[in-house]
């Protein structure tokens, strides 16, 4: 079918990264965005091939395949994906919009794609950083309630990572050059919180020298982020829900009323269910604040970014040192349940950077209470010899695949990875033996 000149010119007016596929998931037409992004060479290619590098369409390799939900639908879907680029791997969120015939048939499907600017798979000092499902879950939901003014609530374990979350959220929302203001609501006493929160004028009580903009007025045209949000005792919610309501607040000493302007982040590792239930929360602030809750998994159930996050949390102790973990020692943390999570893992390597002379860190290095789950444990698969992270995978990609018995589905399952994710590493290693079951499925 002959694409028209209205088609083309109208796919060149995207600024992102946009292209006309077939049904059949072919590339028909890019426009220049996405030629610079992935390009010149992808005519006659499947859009897979282009931004997975593989031989089957996604959904084969455990992820939502936007284009083939459009097509069961007949609806306008999107989803996020991690795609290769001339400039390396990025996390990108892939719309597909169905364009009809005059007879209502589905002819083509225009795919655009929006990069995530809030995390990377490669390693940088600032951001989110992660690879596995729980971790793109988490990064949809961001993506998702970003651009938005709709409150949020973090949910978890302490030491997930609540306040980087929001502030990636804050960075990506439409609200990112105004201020992103952290308020410890653990650390506000009820004699201060006034004050603290709305400011006051001078003299409006002793030691009131001058006035002072309280942490409300901060926040104008950005983020107001309420950590620890279960901790504010009943008659300060009052006064908070209050402000939420009418976006109305005064000064201490003053009967002016001031105009609020902020996005409301909250966060807490308490179940404020069971706390409203129990009368230790008020009811209607709990569903004021969480309009749209997000639940940060917990490091247990990431063992999959263990490596990656090892490596940015090195960068940040030691910028100016090139510190690496032997691959003993990642086994034993991967085996490790992580009860601080990400901010028990940075003082283990902390720890382990103070007490290392060379440049791994080994077993030795690590805390008792993290050697003592895995110290009759048999590292077959690892050499003694000290060797690059990238080359020990290889080998243990290569002993795995010989001795394990089950498919490779169950094979991912135990590796505690994606289908996607392991074929993409026995393709990078050459394993292709094991990937020519992968490129049936």
């Amino acid at each position: 079918m002959t694409i028209s000149a209205e088609v083309k010119a109208l796919l060149q007016c995207y600024p992102e990264p946009a292209i006309l596929l077939g049904k059949d998931y072919h590339i028909l037409l890019a426009n220049a965005a996405y030629q610079h992004h992935y390009g010149e060479e992808y005519l006659s290619h499947y859009c897979y091939e282009v931004s997975h590098h593989c031989k089957v369409p996604c959904e084969q390799m455990g992820e939502t395949c936007p284009l083939k939900t459009s097509l069961k639908t007949r609806q306008p879907q999107e989803a996020l994906h991690s795609h290769h680029t001339l400039h390396g791997e990025t996390y990108v969120k892939v719309q597909i919009l169905p364009i009809y015939n005059d007879e209502g048939d589905i002819i083509y499907l225009l795919q655009t794609i929006h990069d995530i600017k809030v995390a990377k798979e490669k390693l940088q000092n600032q951001g989110l950083v992660g690879l596995c499902d729980a971790f793109n879950r988490l990064l949809v939901q961001i993506s998702r309630v970003a651009p938005r003014e709709t409150s949020v609530l973090l949910l978890g374990e302490s030491g997930t990572g609540k306040e980087l979350v929001s502030q990636a959220i804050h960075a990506a929302s439409n609200r990112a050059q105004g201020r992103f203001v952290p308020v410890d609501c653990s650390g506000l006493s009820e004699s201060l919180f006034e004050s603290e929160m709305f400011g006051h004028e001078k003299g409006a009580f002793t030691g009131a020298h001058i006035r002072k903009q309280g942490l409300v007025a901060a926040a104008q045209g950005g983020t107001l982020f309420l950590d620890e949000v279960g901790d504010i005792q009943l008659n300060l919610q009052v006064k908070l829900l209050r402000l939420l309501e009418t976006g109305i607040y005064r000064r201490v000493g003053s009967v002016e009323p001031q105009k609020s302007d902020f996005r409301l982040i909250c966060a807490t590792h308490r179940n404020l269910k069971e706390m409203v239930s129990r009368g230790g929360f008020r009811q209607d602030f709990y569903y004021r604040i969480s309009a749209f809750p997000i639940f940060l998994p917990p490091l247990r159930e990431r063992h999959e970014d263990l490596p990656m996050l090892i490596e940015n949390q090195l960068q940040r102790i030691l910028p100016q040192r090139r510190l690496s973990i032997h691959p003993q020692a990642l086994q034993i943390l991967q085996s490790y349940d992580f009860p601080g999570n990400v901010r028990e893992l940075r003082n283990i390597l902390e720890r382990a950077s103070v007490l290392v002379d060379g440049d791994f860190i080994l077993p030795e290095h690590l805390p008792q209470e993290c050697r003592q789950i895995v110290e009759k444990t048999e590292y077959e698969p690892v050499s003694p010899v000290v060797m690059p992270l990238c080359q020990v995978e290889q080998q243990y990609l290569q002993w795995v695949v010989q001795h394990f018995e089950g498919d490779n589905k169950a094979l991912a399952k135990q590796l505690g990875v994606s289908e996607r994710t392991l074929y993409r590493k026995l393709k990078k290693n050459g394993n292709y033996s094991a990937m020519t079951i992968f490129e049936h499925l």
